[in-house]
C-alpha cells in the first residue's frame, strides 16, 4: 500500500462508469464479495420518485448503493443482538459503496481517470471462502505477524484488497467471534479507563447478572393501533409484543388509539406473552382504535408525553394509516419540549425525566385501502381485496343468471388500489379510480362502448367497479348511481351495490398475517437499533422483501397524490403510486378497454402465441391465460391453448386458437380449463417440432412447477437439432411447492396459504375447545419447505418439520418435552390448542402419525394427539385475489418479452431466417439473427425487490437441485428463525433447560 490513493478501513467509496457492461459486471463482482444492494436507483423509471432519489446523484443514470454490513454480537439464532443489549460493544466497520453510470462526459473521464490510482483495503474475516470465490486471487502473508491479503481488480480497475487486520497498526489478525460472541472478555483494554460512574452502572449491571443486585430496568415499548382497523393488526400487535418479550423489553399496548394516550392508567397495559395467544385468527383490532380531537392540541399531546413517562415508556410503535403515523412523528419531534414543560409544571422532577429526553417512534401501515407511498402493499389492503372479489364472484352469478349489469362500490377516497386491483382481479368491465380521473362528459359514451362491444361478443353480464372517490377531470364526483343511470340509458337491467364496511372485516388472510407478523419484528429491531438522530423509520414491503423509510417521507408523497388530484394533475397523481399500479392500469386498459382495435400492431408485428400447463394443477392457471388471451387479441396476436399438456400434443396434436369469448370468465376458475399433466416436453421433441412448425408459433408461454421448468430446459437444449424452438419461451412458475428454482413466489401458493390458513384456524378452534389437544397438520410441498415454513409462521404452530431440517429423535425429544412444559401451564384458558406443522417429506421413517402416536405415548396424560392431513384440498379452490392480480401481471409480462425478442429478430431479408432465427453467411457459417439469443428462454422471477427474467441456462446450472427437484437457496429460512420466536418455541426452550439445571442442582 504504497500509493498515496491508498485507503485502508475505509467506510464510504464511489465508483463511477459510462459504459453499461462494465457497470452490471462491477456490480456481479461486488455482490459476489458479499456486499447487499441497499438501493437501487434509475432515472428513466425512478426519476419522479423523490424517495428513491433521495442521496442519489444529478449525472446518475443508475445508481447502485452497496452495504456491506458491520459485525456484532448475534444470538443463538443469528439474529444480530441490538447494540443496546449486546454483552459485547464491539463492533466491525462497515463499508457503503456507491456505484454510478452515468453519461459520457470531460468530468465522468477525469473521475475514471482518478480511479485508476485507487486502492482501497477492506478488512475480512472471511479470506479463505474470498479465495474459493476468487481463484486467480492469491491469498498472500507478509510477515511473522499473521496479516494476510487477498487482492483484486473490479471490472472498473479499481484495486480492492481485503486483509484479517482491523487497522495498519494491528499486532495480530482479528477474527469473526471477537465481533459476533457475547463474551465480555472482548472489551477493548482501554475499558480501565472508563469513568467512575459509568463503571459503577457496569458492575451494578454485571453484579445483577450473577443475582448480587436489582436488574437494570428493561427497555419499555409500548405498541398502539389508530384510524380505521383492518385485518393483520392484531398480528402486528402480537409480533411486536412478544419479539420485544424476546429481546427483554418491557411491551405494553395503548388500548383505544390516541384517546388511549391521553386517558393513561388502564388504558397503557403491560402485555404478558399469553395476552396475545390466539391474536392471528381475529380481525380487526383487539386493543381497540379511536380518534381523538384532543390529541391534535399540543396541551393534549403533553399529556400523553407525561402518561408514557408516569410507565418509564419512551418508545412507540404505531399501526394505523397516513393521519395516525404524522401525529406520531409530530409527537416524537415536540417530545423533548413536551418533557421541559411537564418538568415547569411540576408534574415530574428533573431526575425523573432524566431517562426519556427522546421518543423513539416506529411506523406500520395498517389501511385497507394501500394508500402509502414507498410500499407495495399496507396491512389489511389483501384482506379487504379478497372480501371484495368474493362479494363480486357472488354478485356475478346471479347478474349471469339475469342477464344485468352490476355496479359496485368500493372504498378508497384518496387511492384506487381496492378498485383496480378487484377490476382486473373480477374481470369487470370497467372501473373509476381517482388517480385517472375520466374526461368529464365523454366518460359516459366510453362506458357504453365498453359495455356494449363485451355483450356483443358474447357476456351476458356487465361488472363495473367505483372507488368511492372516482371523479371525472373537472373534478365532479362520479357515484355508483351516476354509472347506474348511464347504463340503464344503455338499456341494461342495473343494481348497484355498496359493499361498505365488510371490506374491513373478517380475519386476515395469509399474506397480511405474514406482512403484519415480519413488520412487526422488525418494528422492534428498529426501536432498539435507532438513535435520537435517527428519522423516524415507516416499516414497508418491496415485492417479498421488508424494508424501512422514512416516515415522513412517505407521508408527504402520500398527501402528494391527494394535493395532485385537487389540482387536476391526474398524471402526477399515478405517478406518485409505485411502478406495480401503473404497469397493472396500463395492463386492465389493454387487455379490457382498449379491445376495440386501438391497439393492434402492424400486421408484421403480429405472433402466434402458444400457452401450455405443465405439472400438479394450481390456482390462476387460467388467470394468466386470460389474460395473456386478452392482451393478445387487443394487440392482433393469436393465442394458442396446447390441450392437456405436451403429451396431449403429441398424442393428438389438439391445439385451439383461444377467442375472447373462450376465456371471458377464466378469472375465478381454478384447475386447467385447457388441461395439465405432469408429462414433459422431451417424450417425443420432433413431434413437437412438428407442431411448433405447424401452427407457426413465435413464443411458447409454459404455466407450471418444476416438469414446466424442465420442459423449458429441454427445449431451449434441443435448439441446436430443431430451430423452430429458437423462439422466445417462458416459464410462469405456478405451483403451491414454490419450489422453481431461482423466485421466492409461484402462481397458486397465495390460494393454498389461504385454504391453509383457514383449514389450521379451524383445526386449533378445535384443539383449543379441548384445553389439551396437540394436532399435527401435514401439508404438501414435495422436498421444499417453503408451505410448512409459511403456515407455521401465520399460525403460530409450536414446531415446523421440513425437508430441510431432517426430523430426527434428538428434534422430536426436544418437542416432546416443549409440548410437556406449555401444557403443564395450562390453566384451561382458551386459545390454548397448539398445531405441529410436517411437510410430507420432511421423513420417510417419522410419519405424521407416528409423530401423534409418539406425542401420545410419552406426554404422561397431560396431552393428547391427532392428525389432521388437508391433502388435495390445497391444490384446488376458486384463486385468490392476489393469484389472480400476479397471474394477469405475469402473463402480460411475458407476451411484451415475446414482442421484445420478435422484435430484435429482423432475419436476413427472407422469412425462413425469420422463422429459424438463423442465416448462413458467404463462408457457410451458421449465423444467429438475434444477439444473446439463449437468454430468450427464461423464467421469471421475484427475488427480493425485483422482478426478472433468468435464463434458464444459468438457473439449471447455477441454482438447482435435480435431485431434490427444488432451488437451492432456502429462502425461507427467516420464516422458520421468526416463527421459533412468535410461537414461544425458544421461551419453552429456555424453560426447559432452566427446569433441567435446576433439577441437576437439587440431586
Amino acid at each position: 500500500m504504497s500509493s498515496s490513493d491508498s485507503y485502508y478501513g475505509v467506510a464510504f467509496t464511489s465508483l463511477v462508469t459510462t459504459d453499461e457492461s462494465l457497470f452490471k459486471q462491477t456490480l456481479k463482482f461486488y455482490h459476489a464479495l458479499g456486499f447487499a444492494t441497499v438501493k437501487d436507483f434509475d432515472k428513466f423509471t425512478n426519476g419522479e420518485n423523490s424517495l428513491l432519489a433521495v442521496g442519489t446523484s444529478r449525472d446518475s443514470l443508475r445508481e447502485v448503493w452497496l452495504e456491506s454490513f458491520k459485525l456484532s454480537e448475534i444470538d443463538e439464532l443469528g439474529f444480530r443482538v441490538p447494540q443496546q443489549e449486546a454483552r459485547n460493544k464491539q463492533q466491525s466497520e462497515g463499508a457503503l459503496l456507491k456505484l454510478r453510470l452515468v453519461q459520457q462526459s470531460k468530468a465522468a473521464a477525469q473521475q475514471t481517470v482518478a480511479r485508476a490510482n485507487l486502492v482501497v483495503t477492506y478488512f475480512s474475516t472471511e479470506l479463505a471462502q474470498l479465495q474459493q470465490r476468487f481463484p486467480e486471487a492469491k491469498l498472500e502473508s507478509s510477515d511473522a505477524s499473521g496479516v494476510q491479503f487477498i487482492r483484486l481488480v473490479d471490472p472498473l480497475g479499481t484495486r480492492v484488497e481485503f486483509t484479517n487486520f482491523v487497522h495498519p497498526a494491528d499486532s495480530k489478525p482479528t477474527g469473526k467471534g471477537f465481533f459476533e460472541s457475547a463474551d465480555e472478555n472482548n472489551a477493548p483494554a482501554s475499558a480501565a479507563a472508563t469513568p467512575a460512574a459509568m463503571q459503577a452502572n457496569i458492575d451494578l449491571l454485571k453484579a445483577s447478572l450473577t443475582g448480587g443486585a436489582a436488574p437494570a430496568p428493561k427497555k419499555k415499548i409500548a405498541v398502539m393501533t389508530s384510524g380505521g382497523d383492518s385485518p393483520g393488526m392484531n398480528a402486528a400487535v402480537r409480533a411486536v409484543v412478544r419479539t420485544g418479550i424476546h429481546y427483554g423489553c418491557d411491551m405494553f399496548a395503548v388500548y383505544e388509539g390516541y384517546e388511549g394516550l391521553l386517558r393513561g392508567g388502564k388504558y397503557l397495559k403491560q402485555m404478558a406473552w399469553e395476552d396475545v395467544r390466539g391474536w392471528l385468527s381475529e380481525g380487526g383490532t383487539l386493543i381497540g382504535t379511536a380518534r381523538s380531537m384532543e390529541f391534535k392540541k399540543r396541551e393534549g399531546r403533553k399529556h400523553a408525553a407525561g402518561n408514557l413517562i408516569e410507565q418509564g415508556i419512551d418508545a412507540l410503535v404505531v399501526c394505523g394509516g397516513d393521519g395516525s403515523l404524522t401525529g406520531a412523528d409530530l409527537f416524537r419531534h415536540e417530545w423533548p419540549s413536551l418533557v421541559e414543560e411537564l418538568v415547569k409544571d411540576g408534574r415530574f422532577t428533573e431526575a425523573q425525566v432524566a431517562p426519556y429526553r427522546n421518543l423513539t417512534i416506529v411506523g406500520l401501515v395498517g389501511s385497507i385501502d394501500n394508500d402509502m407511498s414507498g410500499t407495495d402493499s399496507t396491512i389489511g389492503a389483501y384482506s379487504a381485496l379478497e372480501r371484495i372479489c368474493e362479494m363480486v364472484d357472488y354478485i356475478d352469478a346471479t347478474a349471469k343468471s339475469h342477464s344485468r349489469a352490476f355496479v359496485v362500490e368500493v372504498m378508497g377516497r384518496h387511492c384506487g388500489w381496492l378498485a383496480l386491483m378487484a377490476g382486473i382481479a373480477t374481470g369487470a368491465d370497467y372501473i373509476f379510480i381517482p388517480e385517472r380521473a375520466v374526461p368529464a362528459g365523454k366518460w359516459q359514451q366510453e362506458l357504453k362502448d365498453v359495455c356494449q362491444r363485451h355483450r356483443n361478443k358474447g357476456r351476458r353480464n356487465n361488472t363495473v367497479i367505483v372507488a368511492e372517490g372516482a371523479l371525472d377531470d373537472e373534478l365532479n364526483p362520479i357515484t355508483a348511481d351516476n354509472v347506474k343511470d348511464v347504463l340503464i340509458d344503455l338499456g341494461l337491467d342495473t343494481k348497484v351495490t355498496i359493499l361498505g364496511h365488510v371490506q374491513r372485516g373478517g380475519t386476515a388472510v395469509a399474506h397480511d398475517r405474514w406482512l403484519a407478523t415480519l413488520q412487526g419484528v422488525d418494528a422492534v429491531r428498529a426501536v432498539l437499533e435507532n438513535t435520537p438522530e435517527t428519522p423516524s423509520p415507516l416499516i414497508g414491503t418491496l415485492e417479498n422483501k421488508i424494508i424501512r423509510m422514512p416516515l415522513v417521507e412517505s407521508v408527504k408523497l402520500t398527501k402528494q397524490v391527494a394535493d395532485a388530484i385537487e389540482h387536476k394533475d391526474f398524471d402526477r397523481a399515478i405517478g406518485l403510486r409505485d411502478t406495480e399500479f401503473i404497469e397493472l392500469y396500463e395492463n386492465f386498459l389493454s387487455t379490457t378497454v382498449r379491445d376495440d382495435g386501438t391497439e393492434l400492431l402492424p400486421p408484421g408485428e403480429r405472433l402466434n402465441i402458444g400457452i401450455v400447463h405443465v405439472g400438479a394443477p394450481s390456482a390462476a392457471l387460467n388467470a394468466a391465460t386470460r389474460a395473456a388471451t386478452l392482451y393478445c387479441l387487443s394487440h392482433g396476436h393469436k393465442p394458442y391453448a396446447i390441450m392437456n399438456g405436451f403429451s396431449g400434443l403429441i398424442q393428438t396434436g389438439n391445439v385451439k386458437e383461444l377467442s375472447w369469448i373462450d376465456v371471458e370468465n377464466w378469472h375465478n376458475l381454478g384447475g386447467s380449463e385447457i388441461g395439465t399433466n405432469r408429462s414433459v416436453a422431451a417424450e417425443d421433441m420432433g413431434t413437437i417440432a412438428y407442431y411448433f412448425q405447424k401452427f407457426q408459433f413465435d413464443g411458447l408461454m409454459i404455466l407450471g412447477g418444476f416438469e414446466g421448468f424442465k420442459s423449458l430446459k429441454q427445449l431451449r437444449d434441443s435448439r441446436a437439432d430443431h430451430p423452430i424452438f429458437n423462439i422466445p419461451m417462458t416459464l410462469i412458475p405456478s405451483t403451491i411447492s414454490n419450489n422453481v428454482p431461482g423466485t421466492e413466489y409461484s402462481l397458486g401458493v397465495d390460494t393454498c396459504l389461504n385454504t391453509l390458513v383457514n383449514y389450521t384456524d379451524d383445526i386449533k378452534q378445535s384443539a383449543s375447545a379441548t384445553r389439551k389437544r396437540c394436532f399435527v397438520v401435514e401439508v404438501q410441498g414435495g422436498h421444499s419447505g417453503y408451505i410448512a415454513s409459511f403456515t407455521g409462521l401465520v399460525t403460530g404452530a409450536v414446531s415446523v418439520y421440513t425437508p430441510e431440517n431432517k426430523i430426527n429423535l434428538a428434534s422430536i425429544a426436544e418437542d416432546m418435552s416443549l409440548l410437556k412444559e406449555n401444557f403443564s401451564h395450562d390453566k384451561g384458558e382458551v386459545r390454548n390448542g397448539k398445531i405441529v406443522i410436517r411437510n410430507e417429506e420432511a421423513s420417510s421413517v417419522y410419519t405424521t402419525e407416528l409423530i401423534a402416536d409418539i406425542y401420545c405415548e410419552q406426554s404422561e396424560g397431560k396431552f393428547g394427539a391427532k392428525t389432521a392431513i388437508p391433502g388435495h384440498v390445497q391444490q384446488g379452490g376458486v384463486p385468490s385475489s392476489k393469484d389472480r392480480v400476479t397471474a394477469s401481471r405475469y402473463a402480460v409480462k411475458c407476451v411484451k418479452f415475446f414482442e421484445a425478442w420478435n422484435k430484435k429478430n429482423q432475419g436476413n431479408g427472407d422469412s425462413d431466417s425469420r422463422v429459424l432465427r438463423f442465416h448462413y453467411n458467404a463462408k457457410g457459417e451458421k449465423v444467429s439473427t438475434v444477439e444473446h439469443e439463449d437468454d430468450s428462454a427464461a423464467v421469471i422471477c421475484v427475488n427480493g425487490s425485483q422482478v426478472t427474467f433468468k435464463p434458464i441456462a444459468k438457473l439449471w446450472e447455477e441454482e438447482t437441485s435435480l435431485a431434490l427437484r427444488k432451488g437451492t437457496e432456502v429462502h425461507w429460512e427467516e420464516f422458520n428463525k421468526i416463527g421459533d420466536i412468535l410461537s414461544g418455541r425458544l421461551k419453552l426452550r429456555a424453560e426447559v433447560e432452566a427446569a433441567r439445571k435446576l433439577a441437576e442442582a437439587q440431586k
